[in-house]
């Protein structure tokens, strides 16, 4: 048999906004001399970071199906996301709807026994995050990328003369125009795909206050459950486990709540989580004010997996070397198969858009959980994952975040318990 050609591909995804307007990258490199063998990228659309990164592996795995279409290979993928690592190594379960098919696609493109995947920081994946991030501007303004004025194997390039690494057999100009003349080779046998119509018109635009034309916006009233038995103890409870009921302390905030909300006269729609504690608070408002309560179940907490009922304390002593690393990365799920921040980022937005959308101009009552409150506040603001740790979310507790017309969100109210004194 012959030898299979070994072969790297390094890609990598992003969106600005998440969801947002996002792009994909991906490069083929010979492992022996790192040369670049070819490169893709892409602008999609409005997507997530996770649906990029996926993107971003198939379009390097078909690069090497092309490259090497009657060659046995064997490709070692890296990547960044830990997500997509540990799904398509088959060690996490896939649960995103959005994640299966792109997941199933990806597998099918080479045989499974010819691929591995290996998680590399994100500092060593430059070269297809500069790619992705070339594709996302060319989206901005109104086009495709261009292979031909990507500086992303110039930057690489660069990098590996600075760090005194081997380079490219030949100069690093011969290397930088072979990659050149690689990628123009590439992009004429593609089939030329029209730009996106979505330009730099369409992107939300940044500054002080809000413009007068823009209407009254969506408005969500973030109020998380009240107590159960199990929040005193500190215990997890999301959606993975059990589904506790409020405790009498619990009952005593919903009426305070209640009260408040009625109190104020704004409320003119209640939505909640399909889990108990989130039912039995928003019913408590919707009989004080006399509204149906809808239930979404984007709303639901986090699945903890096998860390449900734990306090951090047992979780660290049980699970310590999982707690460490979903701790440093929103890509990482609970032991047993809970669900990533990530995961419930896109679960969490998905729901947002559609709640904006169906509540346009009205005020909302979102009877929700911890995470998923966190989660909105950080989209809002475009803070950074590790924000979520930085946040206190009180039983009971209430946030706002308006939604206006032009895409922009604003933060009003973080984490107010005047209600409850």
């Amino acid at each position: 048999m012959p030898v299979p050609r070994r072969l790297v591909v390094e890609a990598d995804g992003g969106s600005r906004g998440n969801p947002g307007p996002a792009g994909y990258g991906a490069v083929v490199l010979d492992p022996l001399d790192t040369a670049t063998l070819a490169e893709a990228a892409e602008y999609i659309g409005v997507a997530t970071n996770n649906v990029a990164e996926y993107r971003g592996l198939i379009a390097g795995l078909k690069a090497v199906r092309d490259l090497f279409p009657d060659t046995p290979v064997q490709v070692r993928v890296r990547m960044d996301s830990k997500l997509v690592v540990e799904q398509m190594s088959g060690r996490w379960k896939i649960k995103h709807p959005d994640m299966k098919p792109l997941a199933e696609e990806a597998a099918r493109i080479l045989p499974a026994s010819s691929v591995t995947y290996e998680w590399i920081p994100r500092a060593e994946n430059k070269h297809a995050d500069r790619l992705a991030n070339e594709a996302m501007d060319a989206g901005g303004r109104g086009e495709q990328w261009d292979p031909g004025a990507s500086t992303a194997d110039v930057e690489t390039t660069r990098t590996r003369v600075l760090h005194e690494e081997q380079p490219p057999s030949g100069p690093p100009g011969d290397a930088v125009a072979g990659a050149a003349k690689v990628r123009a080779a590439l992009a004429a046998a593609r089939p030329a795909t029209a730009a996106p119509q979505a330009g730099p018109a369409e992107t939300p635009q940044v500054g002080w206050g809000t413009a007068p034309d823009l209407g009254a916006p969506a408005t969500f009233l973030l109020l998380r459950h009240g107590e159960t038995a199990l929040t005193p103890e500190k215990r997890s409870a999301g959606s993975g486990g059990g589904d506790p009921e409020l405790s009498a302390t619990g009952r005593r905030q919903a009426a305070c709540a209640a009260e408040a909300f009625a109190a104020r006269g704004t409320v003119q729609e209640i939505v909640s989580s399909p889990l108990r504690r989130c039912r039995e608070t928003a019913e408590a408002v919707a009989g004080r004010l006399g509204l149906e309560v809808r239930v979404e179940d984007g709303l639901r907490e986090t699945d903890f997996g096998l860390w449900e009922g734990l306090t951090f304390a047992e979780v660290r002593e049980r699970h310590g070397a999982d707690l460490t690393a979903w701790l440093a990365s929103p890509d990482v799920a609970p032991t047993g198969g809970g669900e990533s921040f990530a995961e419930v980022a896109e679960r969490v937005s998905a729901a947002r858009d559609r709640l904006i959308v169906r509540y346009a101009g009205r005020t909302v009552l979102l009877v929700t959980h911890v995470t998923p409150i966190k989660t909105l506040v950080r989209l809002a603001l475009g803070a950074p994952p590790e924000s979520l740790y930085r946040m206190e979310l009180s039983p009971a507790s209430v946030s706002t975040v308006a939604y206006y017309a032009d895409g922009n969100p604003s933060l009003r109210l973080l984490n107010d318990t005047s209600h409850l004194r």
